[in-house]
């Protein structure tokens, strides 16, 4: 009997040819042709639909009365309107706004000469008012005494604020360069001196006392780069606010300033007479 010895060839030609096959089949779905792909998808998504009976099928009978959609009624939010109420501002204050307005362009007006000469800027809000006026205007170097030619300049300020029933907070500025000497330990005692000489002469021209506050700030808010002499020249201020009587601590009584701001006072439920 015979032994064939090369019966492994035979295996071993199937194996190769499975697998020329297996790497054929590969290729070709790693390189599908969408539009062709497409195409048949389509078809055979045409092919397992069922539209067509579907289309043949006769309506249906209806059994009984068609559900009544209920349409919800639109009800309106008490409290929302009630807020949107509160947040509407009152004429009194839409009255104030436009008179802040006018008295900006007063100072304006008759300041325009120092305005140019950039040793005033106005500076304009709904809800106050910011003069900013340089001390070299109105003082002698590391001195609170108000100088002769700042006089004229405050009497005209003075006429336009005293009509007005505003709160007015005069604020001193000054720049980093320390101060230390009999009269002032600080920048804060020179900048708060300033601003009450100020003061002192708003009430003198008959502006009402209660109506005015000085401040002294020192160099903790400037507005200009210390480092530069332009920018200490810019520091060294004096700053009249005119603050609406809504948002002045003084200005008004709780009541009053709800009333101004069309706002509930506290304590009061919305609702309520």
């Amino acid at each position: 009997m015979v032994t064939n010895h090369d019966r492994w060839m035979v295996s071993y030609a199937d194996f190769i040819t499975l697998l020329f096959a297996f790497f054929v089949v590969m290729y070709s779905i790693s390189s599908v042709n969408e539009g062709k792909y497409k195409t048949l998808s389509d078809s055979l998504g045409d092919a397992f639909s069922n539209k067509e009976q579907q289309d043949n099928q006769p309506d249906s009978i209806q059994v009984g009365t068609l559900p009544t959609t209920v349409q919800p009624i639109p009800l309106e939010n008490v409290a929302t309107v009630d807020n949107e109420k509160r947040r509407e501002l009152s004429e009194e204050i839409l009255i104030e706004r436009r008179q802040l307005s006018e008295v900006s362009d007063q100072f304006e007006q008759v300041l325009a000469p120092f305005i140019d000469e950039k040793l005033v800027s106005v500076k304009k809000n709904d809800y106050w008012i910011e003069l900013e006026m340089n001390s070299e205007m109105l003082f002698f170097s590391g001195d609170a005494e108000l100088s002769k030619k700042a006089l004229p300049v405050l009497q005209k300020i003075v006429g336009v604020i005293n009509p007005l029933p505003n709160m007015i907070n005069i604020e001193g500025h000054t720049d980093n360069i320390p101060i230390d000497n009999l009269k002032f330990r600080s920048n804060w005692d020179l900048s708060s001196a300033r601003a009450t000489s100020v003061v002192h002469e708003f009430v003198k021209e008959g502006v009402s006392p209660p109506r005015l506050s000085a401040i002294g700030y020192g160099e903790f808010h400037p507005i200009g780069d210390n480092k530069l002499e332009d920018g200490r020249f810019k520091n060294r201020r004096v700053v009249l606010v005119i603050m609406s009587q809504a948002f002045a601590r003084y200005g008004a009584n709780d009541e009053e300033r709800a009333k101004l701001l069309n706002l509930v006072p506290t304590g009061t439920t919305v609702g309520q007479p």
